[in-house]
């Protein structure tokens, strides 16, 4: 048997409410399975911690994660913690640290679901976006002149290596490849003529060596037009950090809400632990209140157990939560039902167990 220490940062908001509910996921599949096993530690980091200690999480924090095989998160940030710390302190310190460069989010339209686009399928949303998390314009390189005066200016500079660029894009091309399915590059060469430039070209000297993939290049804006009007186009999309972040919110939206998006940083050559967190964010307007949705948190569990060997698993969560959203007897009150966080939890383990 396979036995795996989950090191569990549950955070702010709804981040502990969901959490628990993740948990118990893996839990009814460790027990059903038979051949792994999971044990918890629990930190306490986050922005609660922040205002007690001035910092988000201590200064070892990554030696004590290292041991790890892998990280549950819930969510950072909270009213009084200004964002871009709660959100560079702890959850960009990881990934950048851990050098967990694939950032993967399933953007898939379950049966049962709510779509806000008029006429679409099921099977017209069935997207996995591959973004890069580890550099681009996420890095946090810059500088801030002058500060405070009438000449105050402000540099923010976007990071893109060769290596960077590369090894998240031939990952996009293998999974392409893999799965048989096409692949679209999202950038915006015609307006960032340095970075964008440079990622297009990457993009097309590593699809010389995969004749087989079918691919498609778009800028941005033009992506966002797409995803709205002709979802079905995109297959796996592999992108840079800020367009990332942003397009994967936008595919929430259109496949069943924050609620239902799961999210995974990779390290594939498993030098470091790889962490995994739903994307809602903590949610702080409803935390506390036992109406948090956990089937995202349940749906990242699954990638944990796909990470792990256990691809069947995700597949077999993902088609637990699908049974749910069509008999609609324990969903939260974001996809029109009463049950309250724990009681949505128990009807997937239940369903799970079926």
């Amino acid at each position: 048997m396979n036995h795996y220490n989950i090191a569990v940062i549950a955070g702010d908001g709804i981040g502990p409410e969901v959490i628990a509910e993740a948990k118990k996921v893996l839990c009814a599949a460790a027990e059903t399975d038979g051949r792994f096993s999971f044990s918890f530690t629990d930190y306490p980091w986050g922005c609660e911690y922040y205002l007690k200690t001035g910092e988000m999480m201590p200064k070892d924090a990554l030696k004590t994660l290292s041991g790890y095989d892998a990280i549950l998160l819930g969510a950072v940030g909270y009213p009084g913690v200004p964002d871009h710390v709660s959100l560079r302190d702890l959850l960009l310190e990881i990934r950048h640290g851990f050098d967990e460069y694939i950032n993967l989010r399933p953007v898939k339209l379950l049966h049962g679901a709510p779509c806000p686009l008029a006429g679409v399928q099921p099977e017209d949303i069935n997207m996995t976006f591959i973004r890069e998390n580890s550099e681009g314009e996420y890095a946090g390189s810059g500088a801030w002149l002058y500060r405070d005066t009438p000449q105050e200016v402000v540099i923010q500079n976007g990071v893109f290596s060769r290596m960077g660029c590369e090894r998240v894009i031939r990952y996009a091309y293998e999974l392409a490849k893999k799965e048989g399915k096409t692949l679209t590059s999202v950038s915006k060469g015609n307006a960032l003529n340095y970075s964008m430039v440079f990622w297009d070209q990457i993009f097309e000297e590593v699809g010389r060596e995969y004749p087989e993939v079918e691919t498609h290049s778009l800028l941005v804006d033009a992506a966002s037009m797409f995803m709205v009007k002709d979802p079905k186009r995109f297959e796996i999309v592999v992108t840079s950090n800020l367009f990332g972040d942003i397009l994967t919110d936008l595919g929430a939206a259109i496949a069943g809400g924050m609620g239902l998006a799961a999210g995974a940083n990779l390290n594939p050559e498993r030098k470091y632990p790889s962490m995994f967190e739903p994307i809602h964010g903590s949610a702080p307007d409803i935390a506390g209140k036992g109406i948090a949705n956990p089937l995202a948190s349940a749906w990242t569990a699954g990638q944990m157990l796909t990470f792990f060997g256990y691809p069947e698993w995700e597949e077999r969560i993902v088609c637990a939560i699908e049974r749910m959203l069509v008999e609609k007897k324990a969903l939260t009150p974001d996809l029109g039902g009463s049950a309250s966080t724990s009681e949505c939890g128990d009807e997937l383990v239940r369903v799970l167990g079926e």
